[in-house]
């Protein structure tokens, strides 16, 4: 089954890391789902790397696209053969397996053909049904023994692992016609190639070894001779023995020709990481029935689909934390399962699902805190470390209880986590905002997207990032040239606005700097310093204060 996944929205935020480290384990230690994995679609900030190595935690798993791919669906228990694979060795493992197509690898593990059971067929049945080709079998003495299961009796040494055009003769005719079949093929100078076929008549095995044949068998487990093995021996003959009959071993000695005659080389492979949504339009058209799925970066196969696993291939499951919004959400999220949502923001309407869904929105300052209150309802104490990154996202989101998001709960929670993470509140605080200030050490494209999200209201696409310092005297310095990196997303992304609020956690208040239409920005609430900027006293919310703002600028809108 492809994962499970807990996952926050793009550009995370210390909420949306946290939350979903907090779920995918509460997960875990419920049984509900025990392979539920914490996950995130970006990278994270310096704050939140700080919360994890103090918690003693790994980052969640970084996944970009959440479509699935042919490397989670494909079958990894693969069927194979090798090009020197005997065609009953193929076809027993092919019949055991109840399959058609089997991909064929050399010895040095590398992919280098296609079988299809078809392909058999041309193994055992000549292309032409008259003159010397229908009697000659292009295989190896070696393998022929082995598929005969035969004993060699006379020349010493291994049997040859070439492969040669054996002429098959059957020596059940009357003495004189095998000899006068013998004495022509001496005559045409391929006596050597000859393969005599006979059970126990020992003048026919004696006139395969006087005229020079290739190798003589002896069928139904006949007794030869001493003399007649030490005749053979001396003239260069290999005598084999087997317990078939005439008839049913000169059927098998076709089965010992080897597969790489037959086998496609022309061929197409799959890249494991391509999806299965692109795979359906590839191969609608193939006529190939398996198709192996390589690791392009090991270039190895790791295993083999077939047009039948495309129809409808199992989703990757998630659980989305700290959104709602497709927008906002992982690429290739519509074609996921969403199983469960657990979010703190307004709903965008734009989530959809096959089957009913759990469903937790509520207005309060952190999504960490409704995972909290998961734990304290089910009487479950989440671990330390987990507990203070739970505390995290709470003082994160709420700026330690200050915010205008904040709620009695909230404050529930922080007191309860802080205790069982054993963290004093306020200190917490100060430390989480003193680590990696963005002014101060960010790149423009990190304190643009270090917290970034998409709307859309009436149409119109609208982003807005956030960071949040412990004071604003670094923004001035930094202004011109975050200005510029905020008109160059705005343009390349086709944003309808676009803003980036800077907020001082400890005074309250955030710089604004804001792109879009004159229309829209004469609307905006705040006090307007120049064509781009405006300053917001009171104001550190995205979600409560800033957003709002924005949107009823939008509808206000001439």
């Amino acid at each position: 089954m492809p994962p499970f996944y807990v996952i926050g929205h793009k550009n995370p935020d210390t909420d949306a890391i946290c939350s979903a480290i907090g779920y995918a384990a509460l997960l875990r230690l419920t049984g509900e789902e025990r392979d539920a994995v914490a996950a995130r679609c970006g990278e994270i900030s310096q704050r939140t790397k700080w919360v994890l190595e103090r918690a003693g935690l790994e980052p969640p798993v970084l996944v970009t696209d959440i479509r699935t791919n042919a490397g989670m669906i494909c079958h990894r228990k693969v069927i194979k053969v090798a090009p020197s694979d005997t065609f009953l060795t193929a076809y027993r493992r092919m019949l055991a397996a109840e399959i058609r197509c089997v991909p064929v690898e050399d010895e040095n593990g590398e992919l280098c053909g296609i079988l299809r059971y078809f392909d058999l067929l041309r193994l055992l049945l000549p292309a032409d049904t008259e003159g010397l080709s229908v009697r000659t079998v292009h295989a190896s003495l070696s393998h022929l023994a082995a598929t005969l299961q035969a004993e060699s009796l006379s020349v010493e040494g291994s049997l040859p692992e070439c492969e040669e055009d054996l002429i098959l003769l059957v020596g059940a005719s009357s003495q004189e016609t095998v000899e006068g079949r013998l004495k022509r093929a001496k005559s045409d100078g391929n006596v050597g190639q000859f393969l005599v076929i006979c059970g126990d008549r020992p003048i026919v095995q004696r006139a395969a070894i006087d005229f020079g044949a290739r190798a003589l068998l002896v069928t139904g487990g006949i007794q030869v001779s001493q003399e007649i093995r030490d005749y053979a021996t001396a003239r260069g003959v290999y005598l084999l023995s087997c317990a078939q009959d005439t008839a049913s071993a000169s059927t098998l000695i076709r089965c010992s020709r080897t597969v790489r005659h037959v086998m496609e080389r022309n061929f197409e492979t799959v890249c494991h990481s391509e999806s299965v949504s692109k795979l359906r339009k590839l191969l609608a058209s193939s006529e190939q029935d398996l198709f192996p799925v390589i690791d392009h970066g090991a270039g190895k196969m790791l295993g083999v689909i077939s047009k039948s696993d495309l129809v409808d291939p199992p989703r990757i499951r998630l659980a989305l934390v700290d959104h709602n919004e497709y927008a906002q959400a992982i690429n290739g999220v519509e074609e996921a399962e969403v199983v469960e949502v657990i979010d703190h923001h307004r709903l965008a309407g734009d989530l959809v699902s096959r089957e009913p869904i759990r469903y937790l929105n509520e207005p309060v300052g952190s999504t960490c805190t409704l995972v909290g209150r998961k734990y304290f309802h089910r009487g479950l104490m989440p671990q330390p470390g987990v507990a203070m990154c739970l505390c995290a996202g709470i003082v994160s989101d709420t700026l330690c209880l200050t915010s205008p998001t904040t709620t009695l709960l909230d404050r529930e929670m922080l007191t309860w986590l802080t205790g069982v993470a054993g963290v004093d509140p306020k200190q917490f605080t100060e430390e989480f905002f003193a680590v990696g200030s963005l002014i101060a050490n960010g790149t423009p494209d990190e304190i643009l997207n270090a917290d970034r999200k998409e709307f859309t209201e009436q149409g119109m696409n609208v982003s807005i990032s956030q960071v949040e310092e412990r004071d604003l005297h670094g923004f001035a310095a930094r202004r011109e040239e975050l200005e510029a990196v905020l008109m160059e997303l705005h343009s390349s992304r086709k944003y309808d606005l676009s803003v980036l609020a800077v907020t001082d956690v400890a005074l309250h208040h955030s710089m604004i700097l804001a792109v879009g239409p004159e229309s829209a920005l004469a609307k905006l609430p705040f006090e307007r310093m120049d064509d781009t900027l405006f300053h917001a006293p009171g104001v550190v919310s995205r979600k409560r204060q800033i957003f709002p703002a924005v949107c009823e600028a939008i509808h206000q809108m001439e």
